[in-house]
Order: structure tokens, then C-alpha cells, then sequence
């Protein structure tokens, strides 16, 4: 091999090691944030004149988005562990929260906007339905202190950490 297709070869290797770093990276980020929506029972399954505002038909929603990002911050301070959630477009009646161990679980349902009514959709990269999330939290938490608050597309969940999980200073004895 001639020194020239060495060096392609040699730049081609490694512009694909980097993609593929890339990749790797971006998956890794992102499976946690990936969140399945499924319709809801009561969309329409077809284009009747009463259903015309509920959702797109059934022979469109093949092009709905059926997974979406719900991305979650997870922040740990002495005293707590604070979870945010963007989740745009939401009322805080459409949130269900709830501790199981040291799983924070979220689920919802994400309502279609409803003031669209003459057309069609031709785009639609927004999921719609329920959905559920799951957040490992890094402690234990009080369940009973927890608060949960909406504001701004940000779904927002403080858990005071139990008193077991709590960072505590320990003095260090003279040896005798």
C-alpha cells in the first residue's frame, strides 16, 4: 500500500472511531431521557365528524411521534435531592408522582392542542398520550416532606433526604 492510501486509510479510521465515539456518547445521554407516549383510550380510531378534534385520525397517527424526550435533572445538595423535568405544553393536573424505594416514578397524559381544527397535520414531531418516566434516585428521601410543583414547562420535585442519607461530620479522636 502506497503511503498515501495508508494516510487516507489511517484518517478514514479514525473519522470513523470518532463518529462512532459520538454515537456512543449520544446514546448513552439520551436512553435514559427517552420516554414511550402511547395514544390514550379515548382517541378516535377513525375520521368521523365527531372525532374530527380529539386527535388525527387513526390512519395518520402512523406519523406521530410514539417516543419523545422528557429530560430529567437530577440534583443531589447536603439535604436533598432535586428533580426537574421539562415536560412543555402540560398543566400540573396532567402529572401523576410517585416514590417507590428509590424509584421516582412520573406519569401523565400530554393532550393534543385542541384549538387546531380547520386542516390537516402535516408535521407532527411531538408525542401526545401517556407516558410514564422513571428517575433512580441516588439516596433515600422522606416520601412524606416531598413537594412537587409545575412552572414554565418544568416539573419540579424536592425530596428532603432521610436522616440516614444525610452527610454527617465525625470527629477524629486523639489515639490513646
Amino acid at each position: 500500500m502506497t503511503k498515501l492510501a495508508e494516510q487516507i486509510k489511517q484518517g478514514a479510521d479514525q473519522a470513523w472511531e470518532s463518529l462512532s465515539d459520538g454515537w456512543r456518547e449520544l446514546s448513552t445521554r439520551a436512553s435514559g431521557a427517552l420516554t414511550r407516549f402511547w395514544p390514550s383510550a379515548t382517541q378516535p380510531t377513525d375520521n368521523s365528524p365527531g372525532n374530527a378534534l380529539d386527535a388525527p385520525p387513526q390512519r395518520k397517527r402512523s406519523h406521530m411521534i410514539g417516543w419523545a424526550f422528557l429530560a430529567a435533572d437530577v440534583f443531589e445538595s447536603a439535604d436533598t435531592v432535586t428533580v426537574r423535568i421539562e415536560a412543555p405544553g402540560m398543566r400540573r393536573e396532567d402529572f401523576n408522582v410517585a416514590l417507590n424505594g428509590d424509584v421516582l416514578t412520573v406519569w401523565g397524559e400530554k393532550h393534543i392542542d385542541r384549538e387546531l381544527a380547520d386542516g390537516q397535520w402535516r408535521v407532527v414531531q411531538s408525542a401526545y398520550g401517556n407516558f410514564r418516566r422513571d428517575v433512580v434516585l441516588p439516596v433515600a428521601v422522606q416520601v412524606d416532606k416531598t413537594k412537587a410543583s409545575y412552572r414554565d414547562g418544568v416539573l419540579r420535585i424536592e425530596l428532603p433526604k432521610s436522616e440516614e442519607a444525610r452527610p454527617r461530620r465525625i470527629a477524629v479522636q486523639t489515639a490513646a
